[in-house]
């Protein structure tokens, strides 16, 4: 078992940049798999970004790809979302979460995922 929780959410200006952390205990972080997903009011969760147990092999959502950059370090346990240039459509929960699957690449769909946060929140104001 892994409990993972996000933080850095916030209210933000367009053109404004946040970074979300995820800090993971109970299981070897390393081991996993990890993805950011959001949803927005009325919508359902979209994938954002996911990245490799290493780190090494990343994958974007053609929404962000250019705009976000998802990152890890194993020995702090923790996965970063560095999101810049903000945009009003970028309000949504935030969830990170865990993947232990093995001999896979990262992977965009949420039903992969067993581990997942309470969310964070962020808000991007026009």
């Amino acid at each position: 078992q892994v409990q993972l929780v996000e933080s850095g959410g916030g209210l933000v200006q367009a053109g404004g940049s946040l970074t979300l952390s995820c800090t993971a205990s109970g299981r070897i972080f390393g081991s996993l798999i990890m993805g950011w997903f959001r949803q927005a009011p009325a919508k359902e969760r979209e994938f954002v970004a996911a990245i490799s147990r290493s780190g090494d092999r990343t994958t974007y959502a053609g929404s962000v790809e250019g705009q976000f950059t998802i990152s890890r370090d194993n020995d702090k346990s923790t996965l970063y979302l560095r999101m810049n240039n903000l945009k009003p459509e970028d309000t949504a929960v935030y969830y990170c979460a865990g993947d232990p699957t093995i001999g896979v690449l990262p992977r965009v769909q949420s039903r992969n995922y067993d581990f997942w946060g309470q969310g964070t929140q962020v808000t991007v104001s026009s």
